[in-house]
């Protein structure tokens, strides 16, 4: 049998407010100079594409000025625009790799 003075009133539980990471996009960039093939081994090699994508994406660059080789996390984006950036230098080519916030 239920007490009759049992508080009925149930605790809310606070909603924490967890904001969502933001997310950055890592964009290659188009120069006269970086051969075709160099840019679609770094596609391959840094950002986990098949030959096929990495194909399209480095004519996306070729033909738009720009493309998109990912979305990632700030911290990830950033190592990765590093690295693309190191090895283009340490092979002699100027490509330019640049992250954007979506």
């Amino acid at each position: 049998m239920a007490n009759k003075h049992e508080n009925n009133t149930v605790a809310e539980r606070q909603t924490q407010q967890v904001k969502p990471p933001s997310l950055f996009q890592v964009v290659l960039l188009n120069d006269d100079y970086t051969p075709m093939e160099f840019v679609v081994m770094i596609i391959q090699a840094y950002f986990g594409k098949d030959r096929e994508t990495a194909l399209q994406i480095m004519l996306k660059v070729h033909r738009d000025g720009r493309g998109i080789c990912g979305i990632y996390t700030k911290d990830i984006a950033a190592t990765k625009v590093d690295l693309v950036m190191a090895h283009a230098r340490q092979a002699g080519h100027p490509l330019q790799c640049v992250m954007e916030e979506v």
